[in-house]
């Protein structure tokens, strides 16, 4: 399709591209409710159980690993180092905490494995066809594994993730810098690219980089707090847009209002 007035799109994975968002917040809950029952024991800190909607959404959806320990921790007054990031998996520090829920994740995508939402994979396999840049820009220090895993990995043309974000020192989402600097790899501008996103995060980071389109997908009846933080338009799963056409005609409309 040569008529498209955008660029690229670049997408988040976890949620996105991959269902994995449950599988991230499962090893979160794992990792957390461990060490507050830990605190319980040693402190005598009431134990309060991590949940999904109060904690996984508010504290540490979309963020970079460590950059989520320590939100939680804050929120519920907690003060740890922050370690170094070969802390031992569980130590009392917020890499120790950040890399025992990541092994936790692990064990589960070596158990079950991953799956695709299958509406994001045509609206990618539609997008390569008409010649658009493909990106992927996560927090995820795993991206490079997840992707292989499903077969997707070569799809992409940039790759930003927790591990190129730790090398070039970007500052993790909300900042804008994982997707502008995706952009950047593919030789455009935010300006003339799309943002994919289902984190509250994931939208304030693509409103930040002043991207053409930033279309929220709304997994988690959230609709509402993406729009108030950034999102321009808002599904529930990609197979409401209606083609290439419709998304074409949806970043015309909303880059035309920037």
């Amino acid at each position: 399709m040569k008529n498209l007035s955008f660029e690229a799109v670049i997408f988040d994975m976890d949620g996105v591209i991959t269902q994995t968002a449950i599988i991230h917040a499962a090893a979160w809950k794992k990792m957390f409710d461990e060490y507050l029952r830990k605190r319980e024991d040693l402190y005598g800190e009431p134990f309060r159980e991590f949940t999904y909607s109060n904690d996984y959404l508010t504290y540490v959806d979309g963020k970079p690993r460590y950059k989520g320990v320590a939100s939680f921790l804050r929120s519920r007054g907690i003060e740890l180092p922050f370690g170094d990031a070969i802390d031992a998996p569980g130590t009392e520090t917020i890499c120790g905490l950040g890399n025992r829920k990541n092994e936790a994740f692990n064990e589960v995508i070596e158990k079950d494995g991953v799956e695709v939402f299958p509406s994001t994979v045509t609206l990618i396999n539609d997008l390569k066809r008409a010649g658009i840049q493909l990106g992927v820009a996560s927090s995820s220090k795993n991206c490079k594994q997840v992707l292989e895993a499903v077969n997707l990995l070569g799809w992409f043309g940039a790759r930003v993730d927790g591990v190129v974000s730790a090398k070039l020192g970007l500052h993790g989402k909300p900042e804008p810098d994982i997707f502008t600097t995706a952009c950047k790899m593919l030789g455009t501008s935010p300006a003339k690219s799309i943002v994919v996103e289902d984190a509250v995060s994931g939208v304030q980071a693509g409103a930040k980089g002043k991207f053409g389109l930033v279309l929220g997908i709304a997994r988690e009846n959230n609709s509402v707090e993406l729009q108030q933080n950034g999102a321009d338009f808002v599904v529930t799963d990609l197979v409401e847009i209606n083609g290439l056409p419709e998304l074409n005609a949806l970043f015309l409309k909303y880059r035309g209002n920037k």
